[in-house]
């Protein structure tokens, strides 16, 4: 595999005579590069002018801005990362794509989440196990990080461990290629008695896998139960990942949605649906590994070659009770599931399964209104997460007025910014729990 070293000064190399080798208008950044600070810190005027508005329809993560834009900076347009509150001033359109067909439902209740925050660049984060070797990376002119996966291997987040029979599991996904080597990249969801050492897939007897290649629209996968394959297809489609690139040739980042109702698994990559399973899980079994997996495989030579595949943003969530019943019955609702763009109103197209849950509710049940109360964490000052969380209840009624017909009388709206945090907000995942919204019958 290419190390990122080579890649670098291939980059400065060329940048004399040609434009700069870029992901999506972003060069990649490793441990020898400048390490640069998180979003979160507060009155950070740099990424403030990197945002904007969202477009309708926005299917790739990483688009430059309008060369008019002086500054030359790099729109983070669909980042899932949960929003780092931010102070900026100006509010975003309040667009949001309802789509039908995307019936994803992502947990509320959140286990673990890992942006790699935490985990200094060029390291390897803690809370992951492995049989090989990976690092955290950002690109430039964005806070996200990433874990580049530098070598064949497993790669366990140790945080996913004993599993409900009811879960969803989100993440990122980054790859590119363009040869005619075949690159395999998978991930696992099994029972093991002791995952550390678990780490081959050739320890697990039983387990479900599912795989894709980073240079075909191909994917397929696998229900192995005591070490026989009791099911499996390699010929499923998946337009979405096809060898990486998207519309305009750079590297394209996906998201993964992973949905388990007790023996069903659903698959979705982006908006789209590409696995629906009845029975993925053997019910009578603990399921307690979640790992990605990264292979090469060229028969003719088994020669080494590069290898771009990275992660990121894994949210792994109980799935809650009913909305409906929840609002209804108990009067309060209080969701993750509604996401924005960072430091905006701006709400994200992956929020339309939960807005239409609430909308369906209240369409059912004409006489119920409810008041609409935005939550941010303490990233940024009070006074800005404050408007934050104000702006951000506005567009979801808003949304609930334009897409499901919602008298304005019915909803009220509030924002407590940072003021009631459920937690610490000590790391990633209490800070996700704090960024939330509440819906209260009134």
């Amino acid at each position: 595999m290419k190390k990122y070293t080579i890649f670098i000064i291939i980059l400065f190399i060329t940048a004399n005579g040609f434009s700069q080798q870029t992901v999506g208008g972003k060069i990649l950044k490793n441990s020898k590069d400048k390490t640069y600070q998180r979003g979160e810190k507060k009155g950070s005027e740099g990424i403030d002018d990197a945002l904007d508005k969202v477009e309708d329809g926005i299917k790739n993560i990483f688009k430059k801005k309008n060369k008019s834009n002086t500054n030359n900076k790099i729109e983070e347009g669909n980042n899932n990362s949960q929003d780092k509150e931010l102070s900026k001033g100006n509010s975003s359109s309040n667009t949001v794509r309802k789509n039908t067909k995307f019936d994803f439902i992502a947990g509320q209740k959140l286990i673990g989440l890992d942006d790699f925050s935490t985990t200094n660049i060029g390291d390897f984060p803690l809370g992951w196990n492995t049989n090989s070797s990976a690092e955290i990376v950002t690109f430039d002119g964005n806070d996200q990080k990433w874990l580049s996966i530098t070598k064949d291997g497993y790669f366990q987040p140790e945080f996913i461990n004993t599993m409900p029979n009811n879960f969803t599991i989100e993440f990122e996904v980054y790859t590119r290629y363009s040869s005619n080597n075949i690159l395999y990249y998978s991930f696992y969801i099994a029972p093991s008695k002791n995952p550390k050492k678990d780490l081959s897939e050739k320890y697990l007897d039983n387990y479900f896998k599912f795989n894709w290649y980073a240079c075909s629209k191909s994917a397929g996968f696998m229900v192995v139960e005591k070490t026989e394959t009791i099911n499996s297809n390699n010929g499923l489609m998946v337009n979405e990942l096809a060898c990486g690139k998207d519309a305009n040739g750079k590297g394209k980042v996906s998201k993964f949605s992973l949905w388990r109702q007790d023996g069903r698994l659903r698959i979705y990559v982006d908006e789209n649906k590409v696995l629906d399973l009845p029975q993925a899980f053997d019910m009578k079994q603990n399921y307690t590994v979640f790992k990605f997996g990264a292979e090469y495989m060229n028969y003719s030579n088994g020669r080494e070659v590069d290898d771009e595949f990275m992660v990121s943003n894994i949210r792994y969530a109980v799935a809650g009770a009913d909305t409906r019943s929840k609002l209804i019955t108990e009067g309060r609702l209080v969701t993750n599931g509604i996401l924005f763009d960072v430091n905006s109103d701006n709400i994200k197209p992956e929020s339309g399964s939960v807005l239409k849950e609430i909308g369906t509710t209240l369409q059912e049940n004409p006489s119920i209104r409810v008041k609409i109360i935005g939550h941010t964490d303490n990233d940024g000052d009070d006074k800005t997460n404050l408007s934050l969380s104000q702006k951000r209840a506005i567009a979801i009624k808003t949304a609930l007025e334009s897409f499901y017909g919602i008298n304005a009388s019915r909803l009220e709206t509030d924002g407590k910014g940072e003021s009631q945090p459920l937690n610490k907000n000590a790391n990633a995942a209490d800070k996700a729990q704090n960024r939330r919204v509440e819906f209260v019958k009134l």
